[in-house]
């Protein structure tokens, strides 16, 4: 019988019933590390500048063609970059684009799509800047 993998839960914490650093599933854990990517911005983290997308950047700007080509332009080029052999971008959606809802004043809110590469399952993950 194979057992799942188990990676670090994020945030980082103890978990108080086995007093041992918190795990989650495979599938949450890249959930997590991708909301992460999504939600930081570049200089962000002192030791890896590089680092994120810089959307909360975008959240007032134009609700346009421009925004959306942005906004899947930087996701694209951040998941490609920094989880390269972890996920495969499928499809980057923001509200307000094409076929979308318009997305709230002040928010932005992005869709991604992707393929774990470890086991081929497909996922969706959805975050809301504001």
């Amino acid at each position: 019988m194979a057992i799942a993998r188990q990676d670090f839960a994020y945030p980082f914490r103890v978990d108080p019933a086995s007093q041992q650093t918190a795990q989650t599933g495979y599938p949450a854990h890249v959930d997590q590390m991708v909301r992460q990517l999504l939600l930081t911005a570049p200089g962000e983290r002192v030791n890896l500048p590089q680092f994120g997308c810089g959307l909360r950047s975008l959240v007032f700007a134009p609700n346009a063609d421009a925004l959306m080509a942005t906004v899947k332009l930087r996701v694209i080029q951040g998941l490609n970059q920094w989880l390269a052999g972890v996920v495969n971008v499928i499809d980057v959606v923001t509200a307000g684009g094409s076929g979308g809802t318009p997305a709230e004043p002040g928010t932005l809110e992005v869709t991604v799509t992707y393929t774990l590469v470890e086991t081929q399952t497909s996922q969706a993950v959805t975050v809301t800047v504001a």
